[in-house]
């Protein structure tokens, strides 16, 4: 397996050298900046992965894919995890927060070798595109019919930013920023909803994946999260749900 690692921070470059090293695997090369990563990979035979940092001293990594067309497998390797959503758009394996634990490399490399090297997967940003343009299969729902006062409303899975519960009731709120009462719970919707596109983030909310514009750091390692037209309250990932939901838009 080919290996190279982009880092800007030389001590935490050869601090996860040595971990992948512990493990049995080499890494071919250290590039520590954008125009480094341009000039190698526009040189160079791309490797099976990439260790990538996102901010690096010249600039964004994200600048390299903009000038070179890589097909390697990435885990990002970073401080910040509000350039999450953006980096799954690539080639993403994984999102590693620094200081990077042992455990969760082993877990992001055997997430690499079980699907990207055994199956040979590479997703490329036009196939994570056309994941999220996939319709909903016959066997999910493809639209919800809701009663407004003697009206019915007919709202598109498309159209769906999350589902809700509050006061004892459930809620569809779409991207015209407006929500509807229905009369499923949360937990009968789950069973109705493709599990591609909605995760139950907690106990009283479900979100649809178009729909997040952002993934922002909170309080004992939650994550915030960031709808289209969404403004009721804060949607909180729960702490115990936080990896499935990372392995989920992964």
């Amino acid at each position: 397996m080919k290996i190279v690692i982009v880092e800007d921070e030389k001590p935490a470059a050869r601090r996860l050298n040595r971990l992948l090293n512990k493990k049995g695997l080499e890494v071919e090369v250290m590039l520590h900046s954008v125009a480094e990563g341009i000039s190698w990979f526009s040189e160079n035979e791309h490797p099976d992965l990439i260790f990538l940092d996102i901010q690096l001293s010249d600039g964004l990594s994200f600048e390299i894919f903009e000038a070179v067309k890589v097909k390697s497998a990435i885990i990002f390797t970073t401080a910040y995890d509000e350039y999450a959503l953006k980096a799954f758009k690539l080639n993403s394996v994984d999102y590693l927060l620094k200081p990077i634990d042992d455990e969760e490399l082993d877990e992001a490399i055997d997430k690499f070798e079980n699907t990207f090297q055994s199956k040979s997967v590479k997703l490329n940003v036009d196939d994570f595109r056309n994941l999220l343009s996939l319709s909903s299969s016959d066997n999910y729902k493809s639209r919800f019919t809701i009663q407004v006062g003697q009206h019915l409303k007919i709202i598109d899975i498309e159209e769906v930013v999350c589902f809700y519960s509050e006061n004892k009731a459930t809620y569809i709120h779409n991207k015209e920023g407006r929500s509807y009462l229905m009369d499923l719970s949360l937990e009968q919707l789950e069973k109705e909803l493709n599990p591609k596109l909605f995760f139950r983030i907690n106990r009283k909310c479900i979100v649809q994946l178009k729909a997040i514009k952002d993934i922002i750091s909170y309080t004992n390692s939650r994550l915030e999260l960031k709808l289209t037209n969404f403004n009721e309250f804060q949607m909180i990932v729960s702490r115990e749900r936080v990896k499935d939901f990372k392995n989920w838009i992964s």
